[in-house]
């Protein structure tokens, strides 16, 4: 017992040191790795961190190899925090493994193993070496000898001299593993002198060998013989997951062997890869799948040879399921599992405060699992669970702290006012810190309570009253007792008239697109606030978010929730909660959308014909309103969208499940739907069935318009318009084309197979021209023969016109037009009808083969031809033409067009305006000689907002206009001529004017602007005017 209280003591202690944190046991931030140092390292000291926080502040030791040592006694040992600073480290004394031991008062906990090793390489020894003889074509090694040092080696030879290295190729191989330089079959080529160069891969060393020469034996060449592996890997190669293995294989032989490789009884995996010349296979994130027995084979002319190794795969442990730290009453129990994974799979032991855990009679360790049935204050201290393979060991940390105190409420008092409604449940929680448990007694006033059904004492101590009355109200002390001591702390009852729904909401039935109010009312003690919350589908209306729909009406007592424009997804149960600060209530009421019906299910058409299709479906959701008809829709290939049809019966009651389907097109793709309607509207079309098609049948419509006429000589060409797919009724689909010679009995009949063909051409010498024809046009199908259309004449194909125009001639209009006159041939014949004339021209420098050619439409005798040269002699032809060709033509006629207008345009250009008059004057154009003559001047000129331009005709080189002053002109000046017109001025611009006092003092105000540096004004004395 006085043990129990001196840990006691030392617990109280320890937290009066907790001033600046929670006081807890070491735990580490940095634990020391492992060190390779190098020999010849300019940085001469080795630093194995430690470093660890805890409460009260942990301090620091350290072991070597096992055994504890005494920094102090080597100057060369510093402890900085509680790292270990090692000064001018010495091979000899400080190799080996370290582990640094972290203490406080609440225990100690230990670091993992760490190696301090050393990297050196000493250079070689001696300055020459033997010469190494051999036949040409015989392999040979050339041993490197690597000497003494520590940490991982690079290799690679030297040939002759620096830098040149030997390249390794199939028949010259490094082996990273031996050192050694291996020539499968040595050449001329390869006598010379070989050096040995090693690098240290820590400390960048280099050291080169003594020359090994290389010499020619002068006994004979090495014959062929079969490959002798020189470099092979270990029968067994343990490889660790993640790591990069490789594995080296090369052998010596005549001819030089190919080296290839494979996994026994598997293959590779796109990551592994061999080098350039098959030495080496290399296996990067070695995983489980990557083990197993892998082949090098060598192999030439004269035979093979194998070598074979199996990979092993290996992990070092890593925690699956680790441990925390554990504040455990006394006599409670403890159970820490600690778990870890690995291949081989690892064991697991503990540490109590860096010593093996001691077993114990009370203290069970199974596996990864630590049980402490009852606990007491000397189990308390720091924990670790180590698990371990041959291939590494891990460390985890937790603390115990077994508590014992006396009962405390001063983090947990009691609540000091309780309020509670009548007929409700209260729980007085009762929770001071104690261990170990305490046992509770509870008071009311000065009176101990009796357990009875109402109030019961729970097991954590709290008081639980059921069915509350009045006089439950009152003062109550809560009596916490343990063999450390007693405690007690106490609180009020305050007991309230209970909350209850006087008006709830109630189920109700709607139609989408109505507006309700659902209703909530309540009574409630009159010292308390109440709140009303709705939830709806177990889900909180958000009223801000959702207020186009929801809005909670009313106040005080009432909490009556307003729902408008109601949809279907506003279907469900509504709930209104009403709380208040000491107890709630609420009440629900379903709420009933109807809508129009949804889709149908599983429209399939259960059988076909040629018009008629059975339908069959399953009724889709009524949504609360009994479904009242059906419709059928279809869509075809051809239809625009879907449509309805016509049914057996007519009218497909609510109740039906099936319906047949008339008025169908025969052969066509049908895909149908279903659609329900009810007293609310129409519902969703269901899914479209299975597209299938309805049988064939005779075709029922004919061609429509049919027509012909025209065609070439001897010809009787008939039109119609193909019948669409939709109503063909069939596969075969064709037409029947009958004709037969006005007044004649009996049918020519032909057949036309295209169902898309709309002509047919009869050739045949004894048509006569223009003749009349009686024309009808029929179809068929796979099934027979459908009907003709209505008989219609058709005149058969005209003749070409047989004489030429009479009288042609031309006459010169301008530079490039000309009229050409005729006299008609007579416009209607016995064998056809002049549709209009053709006029062929060309030049004189032309042949006749390249000629223009204009046409004229019609019964004309006259037309102008233009865009025409100027200055040309041009020979003109007459042709009439009807639907079947052209004509003879007329005697070429000639005619030479006049010189072409002037090329300049005006010039010197001025304009001068007085109120709402403008004069213009422009420089006289002198034609050239090639040119036609000027006959006069057209100014054209218009509003600017407007299209419309005005044309004045004028003899003189000036003219005057009466321009509106309220608006912009633009005008431009041109020749004329029996060339006809030049090309226009550049526009002249004529702005808008104002004049002060409208012109009326005679005093004429004028704006003046020169478009020439030698304008001139002349004033106009006549002119003519013309819409242009």
């Amino acid at each position: 017992m006085m043990l129990l209280w001196k840990l006691l003591l030392l617990l109280s202690f320890i937290g009066c040191l907790a001033e600046n944190g929670k006081p807890h046991g070491p735990v580490f931030i940095h634990e020391p790795d492992d060190i390779v140092f190098p020999v010849d390292s300019e940085e001469r000291k080795a630093t194995l961190n430690c470093e660890a926080k805890g409460n009260p502040t942990p301090h620091y030791r350290w072991q070597r190899n096992g055994t504890d040592f005494d920094i102090s006694l080597d100057y060369r040992y510093n402890l900085i925090g509680g790292s270990l600073v090692i000064n001018n480290p010495v091979r000899t004394q400080d190799y080996g493994t370290y582990q640094c031991f972290v203490t406080n008062s609440f225990g100690t906990i230990v670091s993992r193993e760490v190696k301090l090793q050393f990297a050196y390489l000493e250079n070689f020894k001696g300055k020459s070496r033997n010469n190494v003889s051999v036949r040409e074509g015989q392999g040979v090694v050339l041993l490197c000898g690597a000497p003494s040092h520590s940490t991982e080696l690079k290799y690679a030879w030297i040939f002759n001299q620096f830098p040149t290295f030997v390249e390794q190729d199939n028949h010259r191989f490094v082996s990273q593993k031996t050192g050694n330089l291996y020539i499968s079959k040595v050449k001329v080529s390869d006598v010379g002198a070989y050096i040995c160069e090693i690098e240290n891969t820590v400390t960048n060393k280099r050291v080169l060998s003594p020359p090994t020469p290389l010499v020619l034996r002068t006994d004979g060449v090495m014959g062929e013989y079969e490959p002798k592996i020189e470099v092979r890997f270990p029968e067994i190669v343990f490889a660790a997951k993640g790591s990069t293995v490789k594995l080296e294989c090369f052998a010596l032989g005549n001819p030089v062997p190919a080296i290839s490789w494979r996994k026994i009884g598997g293959s590779f995996s796109d990551k592994v890869k061999a080098n350039k010349t098959f030495g080496v296979l290399e296996i990067p994130n070695f995983q489980q799948k990557d083990s197993g027995t892998y082949e090098c084979t060598a192999e030439n002319s004269r035979g093979k040879n194998t070598a074979r190794g199996q990979l092993v795969f290996y992990a070092r442990p890593n925690w699956s399921r680790s441990i925390s730290d554990a504040f455990v009453p006394i006599e409670e129990s403890l159970q820490w599992v600690c778990k870890a994974n690995g291949d081989p799979k690892p064991s697991h032991r503990w540490l109590k405060n860096g010593e093996p855990l001691m077993k114990e009679e009370r203290i069970r360790v199974e596996k990864g699992a630590l049980t402490i049935p009852a606990v007491n204050l000397s189990d308390s201290g720091m924990y670790q669970c180590l698990a371990e393979n041959k291939h590494g060991v891990i460390y985890l940390s937790a603390e115990l702290r077994v508590l014992a105190s006396a009962p405390d409420f001063s983090m947990s008092p009691l609540k000091k006012l309780i309020a509670v409604s009548v007929g409700g449940e209260v729980i007085i929680e009762c929770k001071p810190k104690a261990s170990p448990r305490p046992t509770f007694a509870w008071m009311k006033g000065n009176v101990i309570l009796q357990e009875n059904e109402r109030r019961i004492i729970l097991e954590d101590g709290s008081l639980r009253i059921a069915n509350v009355t009045k006089k439950d109200g009152g003062h109550y002390a809560c009596i916490a007792r343990n063999y450390f001591g007693s405690s007690n702390s106490t609180g009020t009852l305050m007991v309230k008239d209970p909350t209850r729904i006087t008006i709830p909401p109630s189920d109700m039935d709607v139609t989408v697109g109505e507006s309700t109010i659902l209703p909530c009312q309540v009574s409630h003690d009159p010292s308390l606030s109440v709140e009303f919350a709705w939830s709806f589908n177990g889900q909180l209306i958000d009223f801000r978010r959702d207020r186009d729909h929801f809005e909670k009406v009313g106040g005080g007592s009432s909490g009556d929730l307003m729902i408008r424009n109601i949809q279907l997804k506003h279907a469900g149960r509504f709930v209104c909660m009403v709380q208040t600060t000491v107890d709630s209530a609420s009440a629900a009421a379903d709420l009933i959308v109807r809508v129009p019906p949804g889709p149908p299910g599983g429209v399939i058409m259960e059988e076909i014909t040629d018009t008629t299709a059975q339908l069959s479906w399953s009724p889709g959701i009524d949504n609360h309103s009994p479904i009242s008809m059906y419709t059928v829709q279809a869509r075809t290939p051809f239809s625009v969208g879907w449509q309805a049809l016509k049914t057996v019966p007519d009218i497909i009651g609510g109740d039906a499940v099936t319906a047949t389907v008339i008025d169908l097109s025969p052969w066509v793709e049908y895909e149908f739907r279903v659609v329900a309607s009810n007293s609310i509207g129409i519902g969703e079309p269901s899914l479209p069935s299975e597209k299938s098609r309805t049988e064939e049948a005779l075709p029922e419509v004919g061609p429509a318009n049919v027509s012909g006429g025209d065609g070439s000589r001897s010809e009787l060409v008939i039109t119609w318009e193909p019948v669409p797919e939709e109503l063909q009724n069939g596969e075969g689909f064709g037409y029947v084309v009958a004709f037969r010679p006005a007044g004649a009995t009996s049918w020519m009949k032909a057949a036309v197979t295209s169902a898309d063909a709309s002509r047919y051409v009869f050739r045949n010498e004894s048509v006569p021209p223009f003749s009349p024809y009686e024309v009808k046009v029929g179809v068929y199908n796979n099934q027979g023969e459908g009907p003709y259309s209505s008989v219609i004449t058709v005149f058969s194909a005209e003749e070409e016109p047989t004489v030429a125009p009479f009288n042609v001639s031309a006459r010169s209009l301008s530079a490039s037009e000309v009229q050409v006159f005729w006299e008609a041939i007579p416009w209607e014949t016995n064998k056809g009808k002049v549709r209009g004339y053709e006029i062929w021209y060309w030049t004189d420098d032309e042949n006749e083969d390249v000629a223009s050619k204009m046409t004229s439409k019609g019964n004309h005798t006259t037309t102008k031809v233009t865009g025409l040269k100027g200055s040309t002699f041009y020979y003109m032809v007459v042709t009439a033409y009807s639907s079947a060709g052209t004509g003879p033509a007329s005697p070429p006629v000639n005619v030479t067009t006049k010189k072409p207008p002037p090329s300049q345009a005006p010039g010197k250009i001025r304009w001068e305006s007085a109120s709402s008059r403008v004069v213009l004057n422009w420089d006289h154009v002198k034609a050239m000689e090639n040119e036609s003559e000027v006959t006069g001047y057209k100014v054209l000129y218009r509003n600017n907002r407007q299209s419309r331009t005005k044309v004045i005709e004028t003899n003189n080189t000036s003219v005057e206009l009466l321009l509106p002053d309220d608006a912009e002109y633009i005008i431009e000046v041109k020749t004329f001529s029996d060339g006809g017109d030049g090309i226009s001025s550049p526009q002249i611009r004529i702005p808008r004017m104002s004049y002060p006092d409208g012109g009326k003092s005679g005093a004429s105000a004028s704006n003046t602007c020169t478009l020439s540096a030698f304008s001139t004004i002349v004033l106009s004395l006549s002119a003519r005017s013309a819409l242009w």
